[in-house]
C-alpha cells in the first residue's frame, strides 16, 4: 500500500489547506506554495502547530472529535467535507451537528458585500444575528455598527425597535413572515439552546411575537419584496434574495435591490445624503 493511501487524513488536510486563500484571512508574506501554511491552519483551529503537522504526516495517533471540529472550522469545510474528515480521522461520521456562534465574517466575504454599492446586503447567523453589512444596508435598513452586538438581531429589531417597526409599510404582515421564516430555519440550524433562549426572551418582551410564535406558521425566505417607509425619501420598494454561504451552514446572506427605477433614484439620493453627512 502506498504512503499516500496509508495517510488519507493527512492527504485530505493538505489538499484542503492548499486550496485556501491566505489573503482572505489576513495572512500575507511571500509563499513558495499555494494556500495556508500549517501553522496558520493551527492558529485558526486553536491547536498546537506541532500537533497539526503530525496529523498531516500521519503521526501522533487518532485526533479527538474536538480537534477535528476545530480543524473543520479553521479550514471552513462544508458539512460533507466535515463528515469525510471525521470518517478519515475517527472511522465514523460526526455526532449531530452542534451550533457554534459566530460574530465575524472573512475579509473576502465582507468585500463581496461592499461590492454592492447601492444594494443593501447583510450576513446573518442561524439565530438571525447580523454579523456583517455594507454601507447601503447601514443607510437603508439599520446602522448596525451603532448598536451593541446583542442588539444586532433581526427579530429583536423587528419586535422591540420603534424605528424599525415604523419603517415597515405593513408591520404585522412583515412580522408574521419573519417569524415563519425564522421558525423554518430554526428547525434545521442545530442551535436549539440558543433559539429557545431567544424565543423565550422575545416572548417576554413582545406579546405580538409570543402570539405569532404560537401560531406555528412556517414560510420560505429565499426571495420576495420588501417595502420600507423612509421619513425623507418616501416608500422604497426592494426585492430581496437570500443565499447560503458556501462552507458556512451557520450563515446566510440577504441582498436587496431596487424594485423600480423610482426606488433606485430614491436610494441614490439617500446614499448621497448619507455620504455628505459622513463627510461633514
Amino acid at each position: 500500500m502506498s504512503k499516500t493511501s496509508d495517510n488519507a487524513l493527512g492527504t485530505f488536510l493538505k489538499n484542503r489547506r492548499t486550496r485556501m486563500d491566505p489573503a482572505s484571512f489576513g495572512f500575507g508574506g511571500r509563499r513558495r506554495t499555494q494556500g495556508l501554511r500549517r501553522e496558520e491552519v493551527a492558529l485558526r483551529a486553536n491547536i498546537s502547530p506541532t500537533w497539526y503537522t503530525w496529523l498531516e504526516q500521519g503521526r501522533g495517533g487518532a485526533p479527538s472529535a474536538d480537534v477535528l471540529d476545530r480543524i473543520a472550522r479553521g479550514l471552513m469545510l462544508t458539512e460533507p467535507e466535515r463528515e469525510h474528515l471525521f470518517v478519515l480521522g475517527l472511522g465514523r461520521p460526526p455526532a449531530a451537528a452542534s451550533y457554534s456562534a459566530c460574530d465575524t465574517v472573512t475579509p473576502r466575504l465582507q468585500r463581496v458585500l461592499d461590492a454592492f454599492p447601492s444594494s443593501p446586503a447583510i450576513v446573518k447567523t442561524a439565530t438571525w444575528d447580523v454579523v456583517a453589512w455594507n454601507r447601503a444596508a447601514a443607510a437603508l435598513l439599520t446602522d448596525y455598527g451603532k448598536l451593541p452586538r446583542e442588539q444586532r438581531n433581526i427579530l429583536r429589531l423587528m419586535f422591540t425597535n420603534s424605528r424599525v417597526k415604523a419603517a415597515q409599510s405593513d408591520w404585522l404582515a412583515v412580522a408574521r413572515y419573519v417569524v415563519g421564516a425564522f421558525r423554518a430555519e430554526a428547525a434545521r440550524a442545530g442551535a436549539r439552546t440558543e433559539i429557545e433562549r431567544l424565543v423565550e426572551e422575545l416572548s417576554q418582551l413582545s406579546p405580538e411575537f409570543a402570539s405569532l410564535w404560537r401560531d406555528n406558521d412556517v414560510s420560505g425566505h429565499s426571495d420576495g419584496v420588501k417595502c420600507l417607509r423612509h421619513p425623507e425619501h418616501g416608500l422604497l420598494e426592494l426585492e430581496f434574495s437570500a443565499f447560503s454561504v458556501d462552507g458556512r451552514p451557520d450563515l446566510g446572506m440577504i441582498v436587496y435591490n431596487a424594485a423600480s427605477p423610482e426606488t433606485a433614484r430614491r436610494i441614490e439620493a439617500l446614499l448621497k445624503a448619507a455620504g455628505d453627512s459622513t463627510a461633514a
